[in-house]
């Protein structure tokens, strides 16, 4: 049943187009008043336009039917009634940010704690307390 409405919808149109393309414009009836050899025709000097109007109706018509009627046909195919319903589910994840802490604008901004001063290499080191302990031996500066 597709087939058959969808050739029969080519074929419609394609003769369409045709009918529509053969019609002469409203400018080509001023160019019969002068004697261009339109009162030569098949139809008369009349008959055509009035002919190949009604064909092209009953053509137009035909097409609006054919349409309907496929769409009708591609419906009841379907089980769904949408592609969007038919379309995977997206996932989507919120982006990841660090949590920053905010700081009040109208509290003071807090110093920075004074680092502690690091020792020197070449500074001797304390003394442990006990000179004889096992293993606690004066450590040689090199001077």
């Amino acid at each position: 049943m597709y087939t058959i409405l969808v050739v029969l919808h080519v074929l419609v149109s394609i003769a369409l187009i045709g009918l529509v393309l053969i019609q002469h414009g409203k400018g080509a009836d001023a160019g019969a008043a002068f004697g261009s050899g339109a009162s030569g025709t098949v139809f008369g000097s009349r008959g055509s336009a009035n002919f190949l109007t009604r064909i092209t109706a009953w053509l137009a018509g035909a097409f609006f039917l054919l349409s309907l009627a496929l769409a009708y046909v591609v419906h009841g195919k379907s089980a769904s009634s949408s592609v969007v319903d038919q379309a995977p589910a997206a996932v989507v994840s919120e982006p990841v940010v660090p949590a920053v802490p905010v700081q009040d604008a109208t509290a003071p901004t807090p110093t920075p704690a004074p680092e502690a001063p690091v020792p020197s290499p070449t500074a001797p080191a304390a003394p442990a307390g006990n000179d004889s302990a096992p293993g606690s031996q004066k450590p040689t500066v090199p001077q």
